[in-house]
């Protein structure tokens, strides 16, 4: 019965256009035929709870079906949200203010809460040209803006942040230059997720590089970003993928910076801060963090208590055609 319900909640709320949109990209892609690939998708939907969508990402058009249960889905995603995350902790994840207050130890940058009054947003200001100023609930890189200073009076600013519920500001990141040669518009962050197992230990369970597309100030993939699987070392081992081109690439589509090779600096930094920041909030175990390295070293961005579970699995990262449901399920275990 519940792959049942599964199976028709992922056929009402899907798109036929993008269904068979999706079907021809995977056809180009794989070179198999249509018809075969139709139902294949129908029965995969069915069979292992997936969308068409993840059948594209997961590459299950090249996967036999014997490893197609070692992916991750959407459902075992919130039923691992359910088990390791306590809902009434939420807001410490969800609501950027409560994040920064309990946090502040791995921010690396100063922020203001301009609930707090003009007066703390002033002292803020000082000696800031620009500055990054959020909706405390927002996802997606949305409810985001860059405020530029320049001469500008600083209560017509704080106002004007009021009336758009923009209450953080913080202290622009100034990211490492190795990480500026990838996309200099934007701050390349890495989403690091942990879980911490039943013994109370933090482990990494993946790291993905995110890269700004040029055209706007966030690295975001609904922002028409690019993500890449890190390798243990934190190197860029395979293609980027862009969700907007469904497209691969090697090297960045504007400024030619070829991708593959290129480390992370500060990577092994990156994981432990993210380990220690892991155990901060014990009744959330499962948190997706976006971290920016700096000239200094790593600090948090934000974190996520609903990670990602599709972009890690993108079958272009995986030589052996495997999920990482068995990571988890050690991981958890430990």
């Amino acid at each position: 019965m519940r792959k049942i319900k599964t199976f028709i909640r992922r056929v009402a709320s899907g798109s036929f256009k993008r269904f068979f949109r999706n079907l021809n990209l995977v056809h180009k892609e794989s070179g198999r035929n249509r018809i075969i690939l139709f139902f294949d998708m129908v029965i995969s939907m069915f069979r292992y709870g997936i969308g068409y969508l993840d059948y594209m990402t997961f590459g299950f058009a090249f996967i036999k079906k014997d490893k197609r249960r070692t992916f991750m889905t959407m459902d075992d995603n919130i039923q691992m949200c359910r088990r390791m995350n306590q809902k009434e902790a939420s807001d410490v994840f969800e609501n950027k203010l409560i994040f920064s207050k309990t946090f502040t130890e791995y921010l690396g940058r100063e922020y203001a809460d301009l609930n707090e009054g003009f007066e703390e947003f002033e002292k803020f200001c000082k000696g800031k040209s620009n500055f990054f100023a959020k909706q405390p609930v927002s996802f997606g890189g949305l409810g985001v803006k860059k405020v530029t200073l320049d001469g500008k009076d600083l209560k017509v600013v704080y106002d004007d942040l009021l009336e758009n519920k923009m209450f953080l500001c913080e202290e622009t990141i100034t990211q490492h230059e190795d990480m500026s040669k990838l996309c200099d518009r934007s701050v390349n962050t890495i989403r690091v997720c942990t879980v911490v197992s039943d013994s109370g230990k933090a482990h990494l369970i993946y790291a993905l590089l995110r890269i700004g597309s040029g055209k706007t100030d966030v690295d975001n993939v609904t922002s028409g970003g690019m993500y890449t699987l890190l390798s243990k070392d934190g190197e860029f081992t395979h293609p980027a993928f862009c969700d907007k081109t469904v497209s691969y690439y090697t090297e960045h589509p504007h400024n030619n910076f070829p991708f593959i090779g290129f480390k992370v600096p500060y990577f092994k930094e990156a994981i432990e801060l993210c380990k220690k920041a892991a155990l901060v909030e014990k009744r959330i175990r499962y948190v997706g963090w976006d971290i920016a390295i700096t000239p200094n070293g790593p600090v948090l961005v934000e974190g996520n208590s609903l990670p990602g579970y599709d972009m890690p699995q993108n079958h272009i990262f995986h030589d052996d055609g495997c999920g990482i449901k068995s990571v988890f399920e050690k991981a958890i275990n430990d």
